[in-house]
C-alpha cells in the first residue's frame, strides 16, 4: 500500500514537473489560459510555472514585426492617380490585451490593414503629388516655378511639405488607434510610388518644362552679361580710339610746327632757292604722271631753268 502511494506520488511529481514548468525565451512573451480563458501574461524570459492540465501557454513574438500592405491606387489632392505601396513595423506590447482583441498575428495584420490603409489614403488624397515625391529639405532651383494652383486657388510655397513630413503625420494618426489592441506601431513608410501612364507623361512634361524655364533663365542672364561685357568693351575701345586720335593730333601738330619752322629757316637762308623749291613742289603735286607742262617765258620757273643753262 505504502509502495503504491509512493509510486502515485512519484508519477504525479513527474507529471507536474513536466507539465507545470515551461520556458519563455528571450524573443518571446506569453499568456496563460485556464480552460481557454486568459488569466495572466508573462513578459520576461526564464522558467515559469503553470497548473498542469488545466492551464495552457500561448506564446507571442516579442521582436519587432513587419507589416506590408497591398499597393493601392489613390488620387492626390491635385487629382493625379498614383500607386502607393506602404510598409510598417510594429510589436506586441500587451500580450493579454492582444490575445483578447485580435488573438493572433494574422488577426493583428488584418486589423493593421484597416488602420494603415485608411490613414494612408487620407494622407495621400490630402496632399499634392509634388509633396509625395520630394524630400522635406527640398530647395527650389533658381528660375524654377513654385506656383501651385488647386481649384483656382494658389497654395503658398510655405504650405508645401515633403514626403518625410507626410509619413510622420501618417504614423501619428495610425499610432493613436493601435494601443487598444496591445500593439505599438513603430513607423509607417511609403515604400514605393508608381505613376499611372497619364501621370507619368504629365510628370515628364513638367520636368521638361522646368528644365526649359531654368535654361531660359540662364540664357537670359548670359545675354545680360554679354550685353554688359560688350558695352564695357565698346566704351573702353572708344576711350582708346579717342586717346589715340588725341595723341595723333598732338604729334601732327608738333610735326606741322617743326615743318613750318624748317620752312621758315630755309626761307631766311636763301629766299630764291626756297621759292624755287616751293614752285617745284607745287608742280609735282599738280602734274600727273606722263603729263605735259606749258610754262610762260615770263614765269619764274622758266627763268630758273634758263639760268641753269
Amino acid at each position: 500500500m505504502k509502495k503504491s502511494l509512493i509510486a502515485v506520488l512519484v508519477v504525479a511529481a513527474v507529471l507536474i514537473a513536466k507539465g507545470g514548468f515551461y520556458v519563455v525565451t528571450e524573443g518571446e512573451q506569453a499568456i496563460i489560459t485556464q480552460f481557454g480563458a486568459p488569466v495572466g501574461d508573462v513578459k520576461y524570459a526564464g522558467i515559469h510555472f503553470k497548473i498542469p492540465v488545466i492551464q495552457d501557454v500561448i506564446r507571442f513574438d516579442r521582436r519587432i514585426l513587419k507589416w506590408d500592405g497591398d499597393p493601392n491606387q489613390i488620387p492626390t489632392k491635385d487629382k493625379k492617380f498614383i500607386w502607393i505601396d506602404t510598409t510598417a513595423r510594429w510589436r506586441i506590447t500587451d500580450p493579454l490585451l492582444f490575445y483578447k482583441t485580435v488573438a493572433t498575428e494574422l488577426g493583428a495584420q488584418s486589423r493593421l490593414d484597416d488602420i494603415i490603409d485608411s490613414v494612408v489614403r487620407d494622407a495621400v488624397s490630402g496632399r499634392l503629388l509634388v509633396e509625395l515625391v520630394r524630400g522635406s529639405d527640398y530647395v527650389p532651383e533658381k528660375g524654377a516655378s513654385e506656383r501651385f494652383v488647386i481649384d483656382g486657388a494658389e497654395i503658398p510655397r510655405e504650405e508645401i511639405i515633403g514626403r518625410e513630413e507626410i509619413m510622420r503625420g501618417m504614423l501619428e494618426k495610425a499610432r493613436a488607434s493601435t494601443p487598444e489592441y496591445g500593439i505599438e506601431l513603430i513607423d509607417v513608410q511609403i515604400k514605393r510610388i508608381n505613376y499611372i501612364e497619364q501621370v507619368r507623361r504629365s510628370v515628364y512634361e513638367r520636368m521638361i518644362n522646368e528644365r526649359k524655364k531654368v535654361a531660359t533663365q540662364y540664357r537670359s542672364e548670359g545675354e545680360g552679361e554679354k550685353a554688359d561685357i560688350l558695352g564695357q568693351m565698346g566704351r573702353e575701345l572708344k576711350e582708346i580710339r579717342s586717346e589715340a586720335l588725341r595723341q595723333a593730333l598732338e604729334i601732327r601738330g608738333r610735326g606741322d610746327a617743326e615743318a613750318a619752322a624748317i620752312y621758315a629757316g630755309a626761307y631766311n637762308r636763301d629766299k630764291e632757292f626756297y621759292a624755287f623749291s616751293r614752285t617745284l613742289e607745287s608742280y609735282k603735286k599738280g602734274i600727273r604722271k606722263n603729263g605735259r607742262l606749258i610754262i610762260s617765258t615770263d614765269s619764274d620757273f622758266f627763268n630758273y631753268l634758263k639760268k641753269a643753262q
